[in-house]
């Protein structure tokens, strides 16, 4: 696999992405099937490192949209004894995997870090993937659960003026999207966005893509193919929620 020239990766961040991309299965030079890439990713080796332990974990469903099934979601409530308030900020978060892959539990980490460290409700979503869901029905979902999230913040401990919509990758994408929605829609007050390395833009002709276009575990082969699931034909929209 091509990587990219030296002088263009951080040394101090070059062990990192190194080990990345050992972990990281190899999807190939362009992914062509769903369900092969997803159990190409479920195969790959688990960490070893033990998860952040939180206070309780609850799996349980929450009304989808209109005409939608359920949603799963997993709850994540922070230890009382390390983060003694009455009211804390509830975190919606949104996996990533390109809108296609991943799930909560390959998440679990993820969203019990978020928990463990921020002293939040974390609210993790199983939105509906693509292909076999394509757009919008990722961002109908993730509306819904933020919907549910602030309606039930009282039961939850959770103060509904402090709410927070979280997510990496595609996920950091979802979560944008949200906020656009809710704000669109009068919807939930979203007071603050977290979004790592967020996909943001279906546009695949800019400079830094084509810069970016081979090396270490994503590709833009890779991502035209993810675009094509999720938004179907071209893989290209305009669309704010895209």
């Amino acid at each position: 696999m091509r990587r990219p020239a030296p002088d263009r990766l951080d040394p101090r961040a070059r062990p990192l992405v190194d080990a990345l991309a050992r972990a990281f299965p190899d999807l190939g030079g362009a992914v062509t099937d769903a369900v092969e890439a997803r159990r190409v990713l479920a195969a790959a080796p688990a960490s070893r490192k033990a998860p952040p332990a939180v206070g309780t974990v609850v799996d349980r469903t929450v009304p989808g949209p209109p005409g939608a099934p359920e949603i799963p979601v997993r709850l994540y409530l922070p230890d009382p004894d390390r983060h003694p308030v009455e009211l804390r900020p509830t975190a919606v978060f949104f996996h990533g995997g390109g809108y296609v892959l991943c799930g909560i539990d390959s998440h679990d980490a993820t969203a019990r870090a978020l928990a463990a460290r921020s002293g939040a409700v974390v609210v993790s979503v199983a939105y509906r993937l693509a292909p076999e869901h394509r757009f919008p029905a990722a961002v109908d979902d993730a509306y819904a659960a933020l919907c549910w999230a602030v309606g039930e913040s009282a039961v939850l401990g959770g103060d509904p003026n402090a709410v927070v919509v979280a997510g990496d990758s595609s996920g950091g994408g979802l979560a944008a999207a949200v906020a656009l929605r809710a704000r669109d829609a009068e919807g939930p007050a979203v007071a603050l966005q977290v979004l790592l390395y967020p996909l943001l833009d279906a546009a695949q002709d800019t400079e830094s893509y084509r810069e970016n276009a081979h090396g270490y575990f994503l590709t833009a082969a890779h991502l035209r193919w993810f675009w094509r699931q999720y938004l179907g034909a071209d893989g290209h929209s305009a669309h704010p929620y895209a």
